[in-house]
């Protein structure tokens, strides 16, 4: 029989796995300019994850793609500002595949231009953006059926594949806390040595004004 604190943490492991693993969804309208303003959609993505994005663009009656053209581009917010994809005139259903660089935030970019005038309305695309990264991003279905995997099989190499995820993002958040620990120390060393400077010129300078003092008042005999 299992005892009941090992189901109560079971359990908890599960939840946390449970809302780990929900992918990004969002839908939204976009409206088309001239001189577009980039809609960006941002996701937190560790190093080497995978990620699909899925974008189904529709243009709303009574507009068509005759006037306006959606480009899309997916970045991320590193140092090094990457720039995994980019594509033009996208519309209907597309499908994107990218292998992320850095632990950095991954933003999937629209923009929606304005070709060419249709009275006084402006054409408008309906984008109903799906972000799916690490083990959601994994065809699952289709594992199971080349390693002839049982349903129960298919969820725990699911789970197995999050767990993994939670693992590599606390060792990447736990070497992060490192470097910031060592950033402090060394800033608190830092400060330690200017003020440890500063008392030392400030004591020299009051033993230089004595002294300077001393001779000042010998010169006009008002010491001996």
């Amino acid at each position: 029989m299992i005892p009941p604190r090992s189901l109560g943490s079971t359990a908890a492991l599960l939840l946390v796995l449970l809302f780990t693993t929900l992918a990004s969804a969002i839908k939204f309208d976009l409206p088309s300019n001239a001189h577009p303003h980039t809609k960006c959609i941002w996701n937190y993505a560790l190093s080497d994850s995978l990620v699909i994005v899925t974008a189904s663009v529709v243009a709303k009656e009574p507009f068509d793609f005759s006037h306006q053209r959606v480009d899309i581009e997916v970045v991320d917010g590193s140092q090094h500002n990457n720039v995994y994809l980019s594509k033009k005139a996208i519309k209907g259903e597309t499908r994107l595949a990218i292998n992320t660089h850095s632990h950095a935030d991954l933003g999937v970019c629209f923009k929606n231009t304005l070709t060419s005038k249709s009275g006084n309305q402006i054409p408008v695309v309906t984008i109903d953006l799906d972000v799916d990264i690490g083990a959601d991003a994994v065809d699952y279905n289709a594992i199971a059926n080349q390693e002839s995997l049982s349903g129960l099989e298919t969820e725990m190499r699911k789970l197995e594949a999050v767990a993994n995820e939670i693992v590599n993002e606390m060792e990447y958040l736990k070497k992060r806390e490192l470097r910031m620990a060592d950033t402090n120390l060394s800033t608190n060393m830092r400060v330690t040595n200017f003020a440890i400077l500063t008392l030392i010129a400030l004591i020299a300078l009051g033993v230089w004004q004595v002294f300077h003092l001393r001779g000042f008042f010998k010169r006009k005999y008002l010491i001996d």
